[in-house]
């Protein structure tokens, strides 16, 4: 078990320029809620501390997208999103913000400490710069070709597709992300962390100090960036909106994001410590406190190697114990993107699925990307809560808490002699809170949660072997005993559920009246205590803990994500440039008349051809066309159709087409008829 009684445990800062989506729950979020839960049962003094990232590029693109201001946009998005942290039961100690006083304060005078220590490298140098919009251009203001990868669409400080973080002016081909020019240079001043002083550290305090318990995505990751060889690292910016730089001839220019948003952990820390009338130093500069950064893959670089060379250069801080980054979740095959609204909202879905924030807790940690990258579908969120939180965690306190009512009126029955069979039982619930410990202390949060599902099949199989529905008849003091020890395994789940289902735990409790027992629940009295409901005890009535989700729910959803992908299409689909230019007599020449499909068939041994009879008033002719896989032959009988008649014939598969009907592409890939009023013109009338 764990030994060490403080720990200060941080999930990565979200951005403000959207709502928090299902792909940050599953990477950060939900793991650390579960370790932050499991540590304050299990006795320890936890620091939970996290807060809205209100700085940076994206927020003022967004505010530039949105017409309006970048603290309107981080007020609005702030409020969302920690109203929807508070909503999904995410239990922390602190939410704060960039933009509040204590943070500028505390990241000011942590800047101007390794500043007046001479920690910085100051530097003039050549940054991008566009002409047009009178700006440099830091971060997102830029994208070009990742000098590693090659992706086309990296941005000027870190590449999204490989992960690398950069400098602006290492980008291929940059472009401005403002107006499409292609940037000059132009000198500026700025301060530099010199990362390369710290690489020897950096390579003895992780890649050999941690080789062991650091997770091998974190490690490879930071190897990589090591053998790569470490270059001085801006931590300042020329832009407007951010936190000005607190020392003379500075004028203009703001702290890096990357430099700043690490920081606010420490000052969401003070402000918790500040509002409970405690100390905070402890939770990070005492060497017994544990600190543990919770963080998607794409964030690696800055917790391990940027942010422990700040807090070395500063000297009297703690380092990370422990950096558990998760890869991505995809959702139904796509990578999720803000950007384009490909994303399950955390603030929709708790609209949509009112009560049920343990169903996407608990579908996000079985699907947990702990180890590579993994997709999220509605169909499986529907299987695993119907298939498993029903069918099997629901379905045995069900059955349990019914029959206590029914055979005892709700009081807890006393146990008689116990079999082989209840003594195994017994022992098995014993050591499932050591099974569930280990797994959640090595960071394997997808393996905890199994292991407590194998709890509820534990009492789902001894009610299933025991059948105390058929023996009743025949045994009452036996049936005692099987409730009694049915009703220990309920108890056990109720407490052991808490870091993963907490609103289940809760109702579960409340069902059991377990808290009219004990006043606090702790994580090991389910493997000390001998007895965890006890006899005489007096428990509610049943309520169901899940419900089924219907086909009709998961459709809607699905059906929201192709409206989306549609729009995106529609969007992002290209328009062909103009031909080239042409005589008005030119034009004169083409002959365009309304007709009327009056015959269609396939044109054998081809998918997409169909063979039609078109009435173009001056006559009926064959024409063929390539629409088959937009249309059913019966289905077009009289469409009405644009038709080039005086177009030379020419033989498509041994038919001679006699003309052309004029289509237009849809935000879907598909055909359109370009269709002339049905009832205002006749066939044969010419277009002009």
């Amino acid at each position: 078990m764990i030994s060490v009684s403080r720990y200060t445990i941080t999930s990565a800062l979200p951005y403000t320029n959207g709502p928090v989506h299902i792909g940050h729950l599953a990477g950060v979020y939900v793991p650390a809620d579960i370790y932050a839960r499991y540590l304050r049962l299990t006795g320890n003094d936890v620091a939970f501390v996290c807060g809205s990232d209100e700085h940076g590029v994206p927020i003022t693109l967004k505010a530039k997208k949105e017409g309006i201001t970048p603290q309107q946009v981080v007020d609005k998005y702030h409020a969302i999103i920690k109203q929807s942290f508070a909503d999904f039961g995410i239990s922390f100690d602190n939410y704060s913000r960039t933009s509040a006083k204590i943070h500028h304060d505390t990241a000011s005078e942590f800047f101007k400490d390794l500043y007046k220590n001479g920690k910085f490298i100051e530097e003039v140098s050549e940054q991008l710069y566009d002409e047009e919009a009178n700006q440099f251009l830091a971060d997102r203001f830029v994208v070009g070709t990742c000098p590693k990868c090659g992706n086309d669409e990296s941005y000027g400080d870190q590449c999204e597709k490989c992960g690398t973080s950069h400098n602006a002016t290492d980008l291929i081909n940059p472009k401005s992300a403002i107006t499409g020019n292609v940037p000059t240079l132009k000198q500026t001043k700025h301060w530099f962390l010199p990362l390369d002083k710290y690489e020897t550290w950096l390579r003895e305090w992780i890649v050999e100090g941690h080789k062991n318990d650091w997770k091998t995505n974190v490690l490879g990751q930071v190897k990589s960036w090591l053998d790569d060889g470490l270059r001085p690292r801006a931590v300042t910016r020329d832009l407007d909106w951010g936190i000005p730089v607190p020392v003379d001839g500075a004028e203009g220019k703001v702290l890096y994001v990357w430099f700043d948003a690490p920081i606010g952990y420490i000052s969401s820390t003070k402000e918790w410590a500040n509002e409970k009338g405690i100390d905070w130093e402890p939770y990070w500069k005492d060497k017994d406190t544990k600190l543990v950064h919770f963080i998607g893959k794409d964030n690696i670089v800055f917790h391990c190697i940027i942010f422990p060379a700040m807090l070395k250069a500063k000297g009297d801080y703690i380092l990370p114990d422990n950096v558990p980054a998760n890869e991505f979740l995809n959702l139904e095959g796509n990578k999720i993107s803000t950007s384009k609204n490909w994303a399950v909202w955390l603030h929709e879905y708790l609209q949509d699925f009112p009560g049920q924030q343990d169903v996407l807790r608990y579908a996000l940690t079985a699907n947990a990307p702990e180890t590579k990258d993994n997709d999220f579908t509605w169909k499986d969120f529907q299987t695993r809560n119907n298939s498993e939180l029903v069918a099997i965690f629901g379905n045995f306190i069900n059955r349990v808490v019914v029959l206590t009512n029914k055979y005892y009126n709700g009081i807890v029955p006393p146990p008689s002699e116990y079999s082989d069979i209840d003594e195994e039982t017994l022992e098995q619930l014993r050591k499932y809170p050591s099974i569930i410990s280990n797994s959640i202390e090595r960071y394997r949060f997808r393996e905890a949660m199994s292991e407590l599902m194998n709890l509820a099949r534990l009492g789902n199989k001894y009610l299933a072997d025991e059948e105390p529905w058929k023996v009743i008849k025949e045994d009452e003091e036996r049936v005692k005993t099987v409730m009694f020890v049915a009703l220990q395994i309920a108890t056990a789940l109720s407490v052991l559920s808490e870091p993963f289902l907490p609103f289940t735990s809760k109702k579960l409790k409340d069902i059991l009246r377990h808290s009219e027992l004990v006043s606090e629940s702790h994580w090991n009295e389910v493997s000390e205590k001998e007895v965890l409901l006890s006899q005489g005890h007096q428990i509610g009535k049943a309520e169901l803990l899940f419900s089924k989700i219907e086909d009709k729910d998961i459709q809607l959803q699905l059906d929201k994500l192709e409206a989306t992908k549609l729009a995106n299409e529609a969007e992002s689909k290209v328009v062909e440039p103009q031909k080239e230019t042409i005589e008005f007599d030119d034009f004169t020449k083409l002959d365009m008349r309304v007709g009327t499909i009056v015959e269609a068939t396939k044109v054998p041994k081809t998918k997409k051809l169909l063979q039609l009879k078109v009435d173009v008033g001056i006559d009926v002719r064959t024409i063929v066309s390539g629409i088959a896989e937009s249309f059913k032959p019966e289905d077009i009988i009289g469409q009405k159709v644009t038709v080039l008649v005086n177009l030379a014939p020419r033989k498509l598969r041994g038919v001679e087409s006699q003309g052309m009907i004029l289509m237009t592409d849809t935000p879907d890939g598909k055909l359109a008829f370009i269709e002339p009023e049905k009832d205002s013109v006749k066939n044969g009338e010419q277009i002009s």
